[in-house]
């Protein structure tokens, strides 16, 4: 079920907050990282997370990632990692909806107040799009979150 908030046309997608339920928990997608920050009162100097459609994409983007963590990357599923300061995750299961499965990437966040738990109300004033499958919309477990840079690996959350 797809419900919008928004008057525009569906061509201007790349403008519009969506509310999904990503591979992890229920979350705030987006390509205008200006309308993610407003929403979740963030400030401009801490970047969102990039999801990305697939590995080429990630090659595309010019991403590099260390050569002994490449095969680590390419097989972790509900993972993100920040190379360079730049944080990243492939979402491989791709989401059923139409509007979403053109978009090679998004950037993501949970869809919540800074430091609070899923409120429905909330989300669906915020969102301009909101999509749900037959399963709904629930708060479940992040990604795991991983810092890599050329000599080692660590577990940030």
């Amino acid at each position: 079920m797809v419900k919008r908030n928004s008057t525009s046309r569906l061509s201007s997608i790349t403008s519009q907050v969506i509310l999904v339920q990503t591979d992890t928990t229920v979350g705030f997608l987006s390509q205008n990282e200006a309308k993610l920050q407003d929403i979740k009162s963030r400030p401009s100097n801490k970047s969102f997370i990039k999801v990305l459609k697939s590995f080429k994409a990630l090659q595309k983007d010019n991403k590099r990632i260390p050569q002994k963590y490449k095969n680590r990357v390419r097989r972790s599923t509900k993972t993100t990692f920040i190379v360079k300061n730049l944080s990243f995750r492939v979402a491989k299961e791709t989401l059923s909806s139409a509007i979403l499965r053109n978009a090679t990437w998004n950037y993501s966040t949970s869809a919540n107040k800074s430091g609070e738990h899923f409120c429905r109300d909330f989300c669906e004033k915020k969102a301009d799009i909101i999509i749900e499958d037959k399963n709904g919309l629930y708060e479940g477990k992040p990604s795991r979150l991983y810092k890599i840079n050329s000599t080692k690996i660590r577990r940030l959350r």
